[in-house]
């Protein structure tokens, strides 16, 4: 793993250790929204100037929110940051197969975004079908 992201790793780690910050301990996936949503539009108010020193720092502040939410998640038992970057790994495989399984090819960029929002759709459909699933097994189980 790269130094810096290392080191970034750590810091969160520290900051939700026993001896960290308790306000960043009490924090909740739901309590973080409203300050990942400010990082955001600082994000896209500075990509849209071009302001580079601007970009790289607020970056870094999604890149905190993404460290953040992913260990919280693990602390919980759900899943930790590697899972998340192979399971975008995987997704960002399979919205192009035009790259990675080299059967499909594209004139432009309008025809990816359209098989993109194809696939993306399907996997919509997928999730909700699971969901269906996952609720009638619980009411069986009742």
């Amino acid at each position: 793993m790269p130094r810096g992201l290392a080191k970034l790793e750590a810091v969160v780690a520290r900051l939700l250790s026993p001896k960290g910050c308790p306000w960043d301990k009490e924090q909740t996936h739901k309590s973080l929204i409203p300050y990942l949503r400010e990082e955001s539009a600082e994000l896209a108010e500075a990509l849209a100037g071009g302001r580079w020193h601007e970009i790289e720092d607020e970056l870094g502040d999604i890149l905190f929110h993404v460290y953040f939410h992913a260990k919280i998640a693990e602390k919980a038992g759900h899943f930790n940051l590697d899972k998340v970057a192979a399971s975008q790994a995987v997704k960002l495989m399979r919205r192009h197969p035009h790259v990675f399984g080299g059967k499909k090819r594209f004139k432009n960029g309008a025809e990816v975004l359209e098989n993109w929002k194809t696939i993306k759709s399907a996997e919509r459909e997928l999730r909700r079908r699971d969901v269906v699933r996952r609720n009638a097994a619980r009411r069986k189980a009742r």
